[in-house]
């Protein structure tokens, strides 16, 4: 009876620790499997996180730098997701294209986002537009006047620079990491990057 207790015991939890399946948790389907006192234990994959050190300020001038380009950035983070994801997705679909189609497609696609974006980028202030500018540019590695000759061409591009000219932005100028370190400081907690879905890159 003494080996035969420890036994049934090891042969319950191996047939607890065997019972796996799905769970619905806030509208979305998760593996689970149960541990050996029978508790389930949900099985998920999160979000990437970024932990930094503090932040150490030479004055009050530069505390407030921060925490305004902070500020600036959550505000910007969004349309910088959606930016990186559909030009990602703009240079996949359209990379087997003739350039009139890539062109067609391109400019189908600004006119839907100009309704979607238009009316809360035109809200920003011009530090908020340079921090979106800086996210963008820091996940392309590339001059967003750049970005807009490939995609629409030069005409549109020097329209483009000569317009955020009035505005103090110069959209030749690559955002450099290392030229301003505040703004530095504050675009490493931001993650911006896109992933093309495998089914999609499958088509």
């Amino acid at each position: 009876m003494r080996l035969l207790l420890p036994g049934l015991l090891v042969f319950c939890c191996s047939l607890l620790l065997a019972q796996e399946g799905y769970t619905r948790l806030n509208g979305q389907l998760y593996p689970y499997t149960l541990d050996d006192c029978g508790d389930t234990i949900i099985i998920a994959q999160l979000n990437d996180i970024s932990v930094s050190s503090p932040e150490f300020f030479a004055s009050d001038e530069e505390y407030k730098l921060y925490r305004r380009y902070r500020i600036y950035a959550q505000r910007a983070y969004p349309y910088a997701v959606d930016a990186i994801r559909i030009f990602r997705e703009t240079e996949y679909m359209t990379q087997n294209m003739s350039k009139r189609d890539r062109r067609r497609y391109i400019k189908r696609l600004q006119d839907e986002l100009e309704e979607k974006f238009e009316e809360p980028l035109k809200k920003m202030s011009k530090t908020q537009g340079k921090v979106l500018i800086a996210m963008i540019e820091r996940e392309t590695e590339e001059p967003i006047y750049d970005l807009i000759k490939e995609l629409r061409g030069g005409l549109t591009a020097r329209y483009w620079a000569t317009l955020a000219g009035f505005y103090g932005h110069k959209l030749k100028q690559q955002y450099t990491i290392g030229d301003d370190r505040i703004l530095d400081s504050v675009l490493d907690d931001f993650d911006i990057s896109y992933e093309l879905p495998e089914r999609q890159v499958r088509r």
